[in-house]
């Protein structure tokens, strides 16, 4: 059965709003341009950081392997395959959970996406493709950013155990098929394959099974979105019913028989409104790790006084990140609420990656976990209907020390942390984390900073402008 085969059944109507969507949607909002620019350094910046953590799966498969006209994988000598560059990159990106996010019902990393995004980009850009520019991977990702937050707003995959990066799967299919060429009906059978391939369980980051795969799931998703949309380009048909199909269908297999929700139409909400994480720390934490930041120093040398910290916070953070008992690895540690909270009262700084790694002071700081054992965390409904409120915009938690005399310290609460959208001081604060991030392999990082929010930088060709990036490098991996 071809692509085009007039006697398939019509695709399921959210696929084709999805292509009509990365097929018809004419982006004109100048905040949206500009925030995809900072998306694209951001995630560079998280990239490199990330480095040295991923060395020992980062690379080609066959070593010493260089692809003609392949992706070279920033801040090391690699040069790779359109598929294994989007599992390094994406891997690279969020492997350290420090490079963004987006609330709602379920919680998820827009930028995971650039991981197929720009390799593709690239890739097509050194293979002849004269036309494709960086306003082109700008766009891809306006409408990732979109396509993933959208379906996030209202569905929640983790309540049938399915991991978010699902939807950096979908997400990125659907931009990589318009990337890659293919038509309208192409892109609903790469949509579709995505729908019908087999979802990646929450398990690797729920206790007790937290693990590192939490930080390279989004690498597997964009490897898996490229080759989808490889395949279904070889002539590999698409599945027009996978959503709806009874009892064989997504809807009624994986998704307890519910369907989609999908609450405005596909614009450039997401783009215009993502949280950049400022901190080194799970997204629904950071606003604990602010407040706890603010007492630290009314609490310097006193905190052998502490008798109990209460935390108030939002479900999702109830959900995620509210764990007691012994934490086995880093990534058991940056999904803790109570582990971030006691560093940052004890560092009276904030957290930053290496506080979570196996041999940080920190783990094995006795002082660490007493503070642990005197926290309680607690679902303040009030916060959960502001979080799942875009209008509120809110994403809080307070902190209530009290003291062993039975004092009560007046609680702290922060309600839009540190990189959110809202703050004035969001942009400026992520120029500084891309210099110190880039900084360590990148000459010059705020000159590309600069550079690349300049009016006309976006016609750049793809290869000319990841050119750059290599010439910059003065250190690799």
């Amino acid at each position: 059965m071809s692509s085009n085969d007039n006697s398939r059944p019509p695709f399921d109507a959210v696929i084709q709003a999805i292509t009509d969507y990365v097929f018809d949607y004419e982006v004109t909002s100048e905040k949206a341009w500009t925030r995809a620019r900072i998306a694209v350094l951001d995630s560079l910046g998280c990239a490199i950081e990330s480095l040295p953590s991923c060395a020992s799966f980062i690379g080609p498969v066959v070593k010493g392997t260089v692809v003609p006209n392949g992706f070279p994988l920033p801040g090391t000598s690699y040069v790779l395959d359109p598929v294994k560059a989007a599992f390094d990159y994406g891997a690279l990106i969020r492997y350290l959970d420090h490079s963004d996010a987006y609330p709602g019902a379920e919680w998820g990393h827009p930028s995971d996406n650039i991981g197929a995004i720009l390799p593709v980009a690239d890739w097509l850009s050194r293979e002849g493709n004269d036309d494709i520019t960086m306003k082109d991977v700008l766009e891809a990702i306006i409408k990732a950013y979109e396509i993933q937050g959208i379906f996030q707003a209202k569905n929640a995959f983790n309540e049938v155990g399915i991991d978010h990066v699902i939807l950096v799967k979908i997400a990125a299919t659907a931009v990589v098929s318009k990337l890659m060429g293919l038509t309208r009906e192409q892109t609903n059978d790469a949509v579709s394959q995505a729908w019908a391939d087999g979802q990646p369980l929450r398990v690797y980051r729920q206790s007790p099974n937290t693990s590192p795969r939490k930080g390279w799931a989004a690498g597997d998703a964009c490897m898996r979105a490229v080759h989808n949309v490889l395949m279904t380009k070889s002539g590999q048909p698409g599945y027009p019913t996978v959503l709806t199909a009874p009892k064989w269908g997504f809807y009624d297999t994986s998704f307890g028989g519910k369907t989609f929700e999908l609450p405005k139409p596909f614009r450039t909400h997401v783009i215009e409104h993502f949280f950049i994480k400022l901190v080194a720390a799970e997204g629904h934490g950071i606003a604990a790790v602010e407040a706890a930041l603010l007492l630290a120093e009314r609490l310097a040398g006193r905190l052998d006084e502490v008798r109990a910290v209460r935390i108030r916070t939002q479900r999702p953070a109830m959900r995620i990140i509210d764990k007691r008992g012994p934490l086995h690895n880093a990534a058991d540690r940056d999904h803790c609420m109570r582990y971030m909270v006691a560093v940052t009262l004890l560092k009276r700084d904030w957290p930053d990656v290496g506080d979570y790694a196996d041999g940080s002071p920190w783990a094995r700081d006795p002082r660490v976990d007493a503070l642990r054992a005197k926290m309680t965390m607690e679902e303040d409904p009030q916060m959960t209907a502001d979080y799942m409120n875009p209008a509120a915009g809110k994403c809080a938690s307070a902190l209530q020390v009290t003291m062993a005399d039975g004092t009560v310290l007046e609680e702290v609460l922060v309600e839009r942390p540190i990189g959110h959208p809202w703050r004035a001081d969001t942009t400026e604060r992520a120029k500084a984390k891309f210099v110190e991030l880039a900084g360590a392999v990148l000459e010059d990082p705020a000159g590309l900073w600069d550079e690349t929010m300049q009016a006309g930088w976006a016609n750049i060709k793809v290869r000319d402008w990841m050119d750059q990036v290599t010439r910059r490098t003065k250190a690799r991996l």
